[in-house]
């Protein structure tokens, strides 16, 4: 690989052969030199787990003009790790996840794979974005979210990001066509509502399956995810990885001297 081009990392937590890394990857290669690393399998709601107890294995899966493809063992955050560890040949100058089926609008980064793996790289202060489009197909359609995606990391690229920022980019669901561009805005609040059902086994034996549904808080704000996404903007959010509250700090300094 040419060492003056930029050097683009790229993951996910679909799983290396998902077709939203694929359209990541095409995203991304008229810009750098790319490495991918991503799960062999589907990682979705693992956030920033580690794997500590077992060993992480990683092969080579295909190659071709800047671009190589790795599949390791790990969760996506163990990806961004063993690939600063063991694999990139030097600091990549940006790392990318996704592109995710399904949305990781609001409270749902909290949860994600594909942001986990963002704020990984966030962490050890490189640019970093993930992209998540509002459709659980495995056939979706990802023209959109390339367009306009590749207008974001040229801006990355050329401008980078405040420092310990990263970005949650979420595509809303349809043709390009119906896109009707870019807002950069705030998460919304809300919050998902779990329930497990109770399911038997053949044999009679008791188990849970997760199931929920999102309730957002803020219905009627305009200046959030939730709501660009339903109006057919793609929402851009900066997501600081400091989860200090400041303005909490002066009213419990009392605890100190209690």
């Amino acid at each position: 690989m040419e060492s003056k081009r930029p050097l683009i990392f790229v993951t996910n937590d679909d799983g290396i052969e998902a077709k939203g890394i694929h359209s990541l990857i095409e995203m991304v290669k008229p810009f750098g030199d790319v490495v991918t690393v991503a799960p062999f399998r589907v990682h979705s709601g693992k956030s920033h787990a580690i794997t500590v107890e077992i060993p992480i294995r990683y092969r080579l899966v295909r190659e071709w003009e800047n671009v190589k493809v790795y599949g390791c063992t790990g969760t996506p955050v163990d990806s961004v790790k063993l690939a600063f560890s063991a694999i990139l040949p030097r600091k990549p100058d940006l790392i990318v996840s996704g592109i995710n089926h399904g949305s990781n609008a609001s409270v749902s980064v909290v949860y994600s794979g594909t942001m986990g793996a963002v704020i990984e790289g966030c962490i050890n202060g490189i640019p970093s974005v993930g992209f998540s489009l509002l459709d659980f197909d495995p056939d979706a359609d990802f023209t959109a979210s390339v367009h306009y995606g590749q207008k974001i990391i040229q801006h990355v690229l050329e401008d980078g990001l405040p420092e310990t920022t990263c970005l949650n980019v979420n595509i809303p669901r349809g043709p390009l066509e119906q896109v009707k561009g870019i807002r950069v805005c705030r998460q919304a609040k809300g919050v998902w509502r779990e329930e497990f059902e109770r399911r038997l086994d053949p044999r009679k034996g008791e188990y849970f399956w997760l199931t929920g549904y999102f309730v957002n808080h803020e219905n009627g704000a305009t200046d959030t995810d939730e709501y660009a996404l339903s109006n057919k903007y793609l929402s851009v959010v900066p997501i600081k990885v400091d989860f200090t509250n400041y303005n909490a700090l002066e009213s419990l300094k009392r605890i100190q001297h209690g």
